[in-house]
């Protein structure tokens, strides 16, 4: 049995409390899809998609990755007990993305008309006059959501992120639309969530982490910063610009519908993510603290990536099938057509987040900033470059196989550098039973869809029947370890003592049955 470990405990605890913020802003970012593919047609849902994709690309340049650097050097302030420095961190960081997001907000204000010329959508430019103002917000923003990573109290994240916005935007958004502003009901909804959400972030923040902010503030050189930050900050051009480049390519050879359909595939593809987005702000910190201690690394990575696998391929199985039901029944008929989109970025988001994150968190956590850079040129570029071919042929399906490709590519570069620069690996007996589950998981939810006729039959009955016997597999093969057990503790599930009588109990049943 291994020792202890507290980290796992504060990462199974932080990642409960995430789990739930994150399973709430899901639920409202599928009704706001929900409501907004009803109230609006596809070609205005997808002009929205284009002007807020090139909102969240500008914005990168705004915030120059600066609050990336918090989440890294304040935990080490803190664990060396010198809160003056990491208060200075937050400060510097603050001040000075307010400027910086300010000034490219400005030019993005001044330069609309001409990204409307260029996409042949004239209502673009007025979108992104109205929703420049949203880049110095959302640069506060991430400043705030980092400070909460920084110190560990995701609750606060969760209040501001995963609650206050959905449900301030929901509300909006519903309300502006049924009095018929269409567009500017989206644009409204958008601006107005992210600024209430900011207001109450801010001020719970100051309440929570009063004594940091009072400690007397110890400014920190900016060059240690600005070295781990700006690799960081080009990464988050080029890998936000892969998450939106799929739009930017549809917008320019098709049209604003295509975008429109494909953004909701894309959208219940990446569904999956909820166990890895739930579990990585609080991981990243996690690493940073024991980054000089490879064997604590290599055992909260193999943990963190069980987890991850054994929570999201359940899901993945669950979308994959019956992505076409869940299209359909969630949305309109006239999204079906994104089923195969779903299926291909399932099948390419399960294996990338397993081994180490779409944006490299585990390589984050251990510094290696520069690895993660050129993975995500690598993400964009192959990503670019397939779309660029393949979508003018197939369309919608061509851009999701070039973000799948690219995806699978990443997390396969990810495994060969953790190995190569500080020998980490995931892969243990347990890791395979974990994946292996999936097998006959897979197999019983294909009889599902092959034999049940209707799309809410499906949507319905899919996920009880590949969950059960994933679960049941997992209990079968006795795929759980101290380390789980330990987890599952924490999550607040207290299985500590149920996983050993329950694989008993499957022994008892077996060997009666085979002594019959």
């Amino acid at each position: 049995m291994t020792d202890h470990d507290e980290g796992i405990s504060v990462l199974a605890k932080q990642g409960s409390i995430t789990f739930v913020g994150n399973v709430a802003n899901g639920v409202f970012g599928f009704a706001i899809v929900m409501l907004l593919t009803r109230y609006v047609s596809p070609s205005i849902y997808g002009l929205f998609v284009l002007a807020t994709s090139i909102i969240l690309f500008m914005q990168v340049f705004g915030n120059l990755g600066l609050p990336l650097a918090i989440d890294y050097f304040v935990p080490q302030y803190l664990e060396d007990g010198q809160e003056g420095k990491a208060k200075g961190v937050i400060v510097q960081v603050t001040a000075t993305v307010l400027v910086t997001s300010s000034l490219v907000a400005i030019a993005l204000a001044t330069s609309a008309s001409r990204a409307s010329g260029f996409f042949d959508e004239p209502s673009l430019g007025i979108a992104l006059l109205l929703l420049s103002i949203t880049i110095p917000m959302l640069a506060i923003y991430n400043v705030l959501l980092t400070s909460y990573y920084s110190i560990k109290k995701l609750q606060y994240r969760v209040v501001m992120r995963d609650l206050v916005r959905p449900v301030v935007r929901f509300s909006i958004t519903l309300g502006l639309l049924l009095a018929g502003f269409g567009l500017l009901g989206l644009i409204g909804g958008y601006i107005i969530g992210l600024f209430v959400a900011i207001t109450v972030g801010a001020l719970v923040f100051v309440y929570k982490a009063w004594s940091l902010l009072t400690a007397d503030t110890e400014f920190v050189p900016a060059w240690p910063l600005l070295t781990y930050s700006v690799p960081l900050a080009m990464t988050s051009v080029v890998f936000v610009l892969m998450g939106h480049v799929d739009y930017f390519i549809l917008g320019f050879f098709l049209t604003a519908d295509n975008v429109g359909v494909y953004r909701v595939g894309y959208m219940l593809g990446s569904a999956l993510m909820i166990i890895f987005n739930s579990l990585a702000p609080v991981f990243k910190p996690l690493i940073a603290e024991t980054r000089d201690d490879t064997e604590l690394v290599q055992q909260r990575f193999r943990v963190a990536s069980r987890w991850i696998a054994g929570f999201t391929l359940p899901i993945a199985i669950i979308i994959s099938l019956g992505s076409t039901s869940y299209l359909s029944v969630f949305y309109t008929p006239q999204y079906a057509e994104a089923n195969t989109v779903v299926a291909l970025l399932c099948s390419a988001f399960l294996f990338n987040v397993t081994f180490g994150g779409p944006d490299g968190t585990l390589l984050q956590g251990m510094g290696y900033s520069r690895i993660v850079f050129v993975n995500t040129l690598v993400l964009f570029g192959v990503n670019f470059l397939l779309s660029l071919a393949l979508v003018p042929i197939y369309g919608i399906e061509g851009a999701a196989i070039g973000s799948a490709t690219a995806l699978v590519l990443v997390g396969l570069l990810t495994l060969g550098e953790l190995y190569y620069v500080d020998r980490v690996h995931p892969f243990t007996r347990n890791f395979g039973k974990v994946v292996l589950a999936g097998v006959p998981a897979t197999l019983t939810g294909s009889v599902v869809v092959f034999v049940l006729t209707s799309e809410t039959a499906i949507a319905a009955a899919l996920p009880v029947v590949v969950v059960l016997t994933y679960a049941g597999t997992l209990i079968a093969t006795d795929a759980f370890t101290d380390d789980d057990v330990q987890m599952a503790a924490e999550f607040g599930l207290n299985v500590g003592d149920r996983l050993p009588s329950l694989s008993n109990a499957l022994e008892r049943f077996t060997s009666r049955f085979l002594n019959r």
